[in-house]
C-alpha cells in the first residue's frame, strides 16, 4: 500500500515537472512570436526619434536601424515559425510610418522638392488607396495582401534615397528616379497580384 502510494506521488511530481517544462516551453515560443511584431513597431519609434534629432549623424543611424529591424523582423518570423495575418499587416504598416516622418521632414527641412516627396511616397499612397478600394468592393473583400518583392525592393531604395538626403546630395536624383520607376512597376504587380487573387 504504502509502495503504491510513494510510486503514485512518484508519477504525480514528474507528470507536474513535464507541466511546468511544457507551461515555459509555451511562454518561450509566445515570447518568440511575439518578439518580430515589436521589432516592428519599433520602427515607429524611430520615427518619432527622427523628428526630434536633426543631427543628420543621428538621423543617418536611425535610417540604419529601421532597415536592419526590417531585415530582423522578417528574419525571426521565418525562423521561429511565427508568420501571423497580424504581423503581415504590421511590418508594412511600420515600414510605410517611417518613410512617411521621414520624407516630410525631410520636405520640411527644404532638403527634398514637393515632387520629390510625391515620387517617394508614389508606391504608398496607391497601395493604401487600393487597400480602401479592396475593403470597400465586396468582391475584394478576402484578397489578403501580401508583401511583394518589388514592394521590399521599393522600401530598401527608399532607405537608400535617405541615406543620399543625408550624406550623398549628388545621388539624390539617381534615388528619386530608381524608387520613381520601381513604385510604378510594384504598383502594377500589386494589380495584378490583387485581380490574380480575385479570381480564384
Amino acid at each position: 500500500m504504502l509502495q503504491r502510494a510513494g510510486k503514485h506521488s512518484a508519477g504525480s511530481a514528474r507528470f507536474d515537472a513535464m507541466d511546468r517544462s511544457t507551461a515555459r516551453e509555451t511562454s518561450v515560443l509566445a515570447s518568440l512570436r511575439a518578439l518580430p511584431n515589436l521589432i516592428s513597431l519599433s520602427r515607429v519609434v524611430l520615427a518619432a526619434a527622427f523628428i526630434v534629432f536633426r543631427d543628420p549623424t543621428v538621423r543617418l543611424g536611425l535610417v540604419a536601424l529601421a532597415g536592419f529591424t526590417d531585415f530582423l523582423d522578417g528574419w525571426l518570423a521565418r525562423r521561429t515559425h511565427a508568420a501571423t495575418r497580424w504581423g503581415a499587416l504590421i511590418d508594412p504598416f511600420a515600414d510605410r510610418v517611417f518613410a512617411l516622418v521621414a520624407v516630410t521632414v525631410f520636405l520640411v527641412d527644404g532638403t527634398l522638392s514637393l515632387a520629390g516627396y510625391f515620387v517617394m511616397l508614389s508606391r504608398d499612397i496607391m497601395t493604401a488607396t487600393g487597400f480602401l478600394v479592396a475593403r470597400i468592393v465586396p468582391w475584394l473583400r478576402p484578397v489578403r495582401f501580401k508583401a511583394r518583392l518589388l514592394g521590399k525592393l521599393v522600401t530598401v531604395l527608399q532607405l537608400a534615397t535617405f541615406v543620399a538626403l543625408l550624406r550623398f546630395p549628388q545621388w539624390v536624383s539617381l534615388g528619386l528616379w530608381t524608387v520613381g520607376i520601381t513604385s510604378a512597376l510594384s504598383i502594377i504587380d500589386y494589380t495584378f497580384a490583387l485581380w490574380r487573387a480575385r479570381a480564384r
